[in-house]
């Protein structure tokens, strides 16, 4: 059905329209059927009325046949998983011993995947899914039969690796590995997959077999470096999408500002409620993306409470903790059409194939374009579509709110990983001999720092067959995938001692401290107690309306720097650092209005950890009028907070990922200084990235603040949820004029 723009004209004209623009449908381009594709396949594709391809899919096709590794880096909707299963089913007609393994992160990808493939019916596929939930006495019917083999990174890391000699048949017939939804695999938790891949790399090769990598992305800059960095192969970049595409409307909306001075506007999910209660009640498919279950479950009771009683019923909401048979249940009537309208967490913004949709909305930028992209490719299946921001107060919203040309023309981040962390790599090069001794032969496969650290290694012993394991643990099941350290706590649910999530000891002191408010996939907990000795944290439900900030000393000292370049007219290094904080006290503060409503006092040990950073020092020329205490460093403070807000749309990560510090005077410089550093131990190249694009992510920054119409300050540019500082001492039109100035050097230097 064709969707006309006249069913949502109205909503493109009210004052919180902050802009409107138009992307143009784009025909399909396509090509034949490769001549050599196996007759069953071909036979099985025409069933489902495919009789050729788009150009990308025949160009993976084309990649894969000539031996090579191959990425696709193409939009929502645009038939990655057919490109990268063709030449897998191919392999599988005609030798049904092939093996395939697909990785996926999450599992709901991997059920929809064997769905697919399961209605595909293409010849021999013997498909199945090995996970957490697959039952015991399944597993190895699995190893035994399966020739499609559906799991995740975990799963890989323990179930499969260490006990490679069950999947000794496995590995030694593995023709293909697939990686799909590979922009997941950055920062920390990439780096450790980038591990898992190089072991899975190299016990194929112990079995005799070297099985081609096919990986499937969102649109990122560097999808080659990324696939390098992960996998440690060279691949051939797929990025010419040639998918059809149905005209779309952006609306980009900011809610109304009720507090200019405090920079406060209306509720987002308000909005974003009554935005989609109009849509929906024209029989236009939504879907809303919030970034929290809470947020979710409320747009959904808001918009609900907005529509007559048969369109309510056409409503559900959709994320994380709901039973597989709930989420299944959801799934197909989206996918049937029985549902009009949906409140997701980004749960459902991967590949998750959930019909034809009109209208996405996303609540709130996702944190990266490539992210929103994702969402907002959902909009426009049936026809003309529309995709929606509505901002919340984040500095990253409000500037793209004021600059929306700097969100609809910019090019997607870079995701970015460091699998030679040695916080990360140690506990991976442990696993690995514990697979396998190892030796010099696996440098092509585990990488030099692997055999460098392997030297280190206490509990590896140098043997005449390599380093082996001598420890008497389990070394997999100590190397946690989502966490750069060994050393972290573990967050319980007091009444059920269930196991919520683990956090670095480097962050749990400022996160799950006594008193902490603590947010688990949206839903919030109160933190009861910490048990440094026992490295735990005990929480239970919390429903309350006020938030937490913890306040901490923060120092650095400059370990060794790497790189110096005169850069926007300053000294700019990127370099090692270590980092020593002390959490001193926490704030309770209104949900409602910020307003601080308590300080506590904390005593807790320091912690130290060595990272990542870049630091630069102002000249005496870029500080006139600055120089003067304590303009100099609320102007620093203000500029540091800037930057770290900004630094997300150069580099795919979170501003929960980044630390600062500012200082008037530096103990090593002998001048003011701003560090900025990875807040994970070792770093994982967030602020190499930040390095090498400095003056666009300066010039990003200054035009954030003068856009800004606070007066002083506000959440929307220099005020940070994450302040150790609290948000004292912050002057921005002192950060502005220092950051103009760096923006006129770099101008002058071209």
């Amino acid at each position: 059905m064709a969707v006309g723009t006249a069913l949502w004209d109205d909503l493109l004209e009210g004052e919180e329209v902050a802009h409107v623009a138009g992307v143009p449908a784009a025909a399909a381009r396509t090509a034949a059927l490769p001549d050599d594709l196996h007759a069953g396949v071909r036979d099985a594709l025409a069933a489902h009325g495919l009789s050729e391809l788009y150009i990308h899919q025949r160009a993976v096709w084309d990649a894969a046949a000539s031996g090579e590794n191959v990425v696709v880096t193409t939009g929502t909707a645009s038939g990655k998983s057919l490109a990268f299963n063709l030449p897998v089913l191919d392999a599988i007609a005609r030798e049904p011993k092939h093996r395939a393994l697909y990785l996926y992160p999450t599992k709901a990808l991997a059920q929809d995947q064997a769905r697919a493939l399961g209605e595909l019916k293409s010849p021999n596929v013997r498909a199945a899914i090995y996970d957490g939930d697959t039952p015991t006495d399944r597993r190895w019917q699995i190893r035994k039969w399966a020739n499609v083999i559906l799991t995740n990174p975990d799963m890989l890391h323990l179930g499969v690796l260490p006990h490679h000699d069950r999947w000794a048949d496995v590995l030694h017939n593995l023709r293909y590995v697939v990686v799909d939804e590979a922009h997941v695999y950055r920062g920390v938790f990439g780096s450790h997959v980038g591990n898992v891949l190089r072991r899975l790399r190299r016990l194929a090769g112990v079995y005799g077999a070297e099985p081609q990598l096919l990986l499937a992305t969102a649109t990122i800059a560097n999808p080659g470096e990324l696939v390098r960095n992960l996998a440690g192969v060279e691949a051939r970049v797929v990025d010419e999408d040639a998918a059809p595409r149905a005209e779309r409307t952006v609306l980009l909306w900011n809610p109304e500002l009720i507090d200019s001075e405090l920079g406060l506007r209306a509720s987002a999910l308000g909005d974003a409620s009554r935005v989609m209660a109009a849509l929906v009640s024209r029989g236009l498919r939504t879907i809303c993306f919030a970034k929290s279950r809470k947020s979710a479950e409320l747009i959904h009771k808001f918009t609900r409470e907005r529509v007559d009683a048969e369109t309510a019923e056409r409503l559900a909401p959709y994320r994380a903790g709901y039973t597989p048979a709930q989420r299944r249940q959801i799934e197909r009537r989206l996918v049937d059409g029985e549902l009009l309208g949906v409140a997701a967490t980004d749960a459902l913004e991967l590949g998750i194939d959930i019909g034809l949709l009109d209208c996405a909305i996303s609540v709130g930028f996702p944190g990266t374009v490539a992210s929103l992209r994702q969402q907002w490719g959902r909009a426009g299946r049936r026809g003309h579509g529309l995709a929606v921001l509505i901002a919340s107060q984040d500095a990253l919203d409000q500037y793209f709110m004021r600059e929306p040309e700097a969100l609809l023309d910019r090019r997607v981040e870079a995701a970015i990983l460091d699998h030679a962390n040695p916080r990360v790599l140690d506990g991976h090069v442990r696993a690995a001999a514990f697979e396998a001794p190892i030796d010099d032969d696996d440098r092509p496969v585990l990488g030099d720092e692997a055999l460098e650290r392997a030297a280190f290694l206490p509990e590896l012993r140098r043997t005449k067959s390599g380093y082996v394991w001598a420890g008497r643990d389990y070394p997999a099941a100590q190397a946690n995938l989502r966490s750069a350290s060994a050393d972290s706590f573990a967050v319980v649910e007091a009444q059920t001692g269930t196991v919520l999530g683990i956090v670095e000891r480097e962050r749990a002191y400022s996160t799950v401290h006594e008193g902490a408010v603590y947010l688990h996939l949206g839903e919030s907990y109160l933190v009861r107690e910490l048990d440094v000795r026992a490295r735990a944290a005990v929480v239970t439900p919390y429903t309350g309306d006020y938030y937490t900030q913890a306040k901490k000393e923060t120092a650095t000292a400059i370990e060794e720097p790497l790189r110096s370049e005169l850069r926007c007219g300053l000294e700019l290094t990127f370099g090692r650092l270590s980092v020593t904080e002390q959490v001193v006290a926490y704030q309770k503060k209104s949900v409602r209005d910020q307003a601080t409503l308590e300080t506590v006092p904390l005593d807790l040990p320091e912690t130290s950890f060595e990272t990542e950073a870049i630091w630069y020092v102002p000249t005496d020329t870029q500080l006139k009028g600055l120089e003067q205490m304590p303009k100099l460093l609320s102007a620093l403070h203000a500029a540091e907070h800037s930057m770290i807000a900004l630094l997300p749309l150069w580099a795919m990560c979170d501003r929960w990922d980044i630390g600062g510090l500012s200082t008037n005077i530096h103990f090593q410089t002998g001048r003011p200084t701003v560090f900025i550093y990875d807040g994970h131990p070792g770093g994982v190249g967030i602020t190499e990235r930040g390095f090498a694009a400095f003056e666009g992510w300066v010039a990003d920054t200054a035009r954030m603040l003068e856009g800004c119409p606070c007066a002083d300050g506000c959440p929307s540019c220099v005020q940070s949820p994450k302040c150790g500082n609290l948000n004292e001492m912050l002057d921005k039109h002192g950060a502005l004029t220092l950051l103009r100035r760096l923006v006129a050097a770099s101008t002058s230097a071209n």
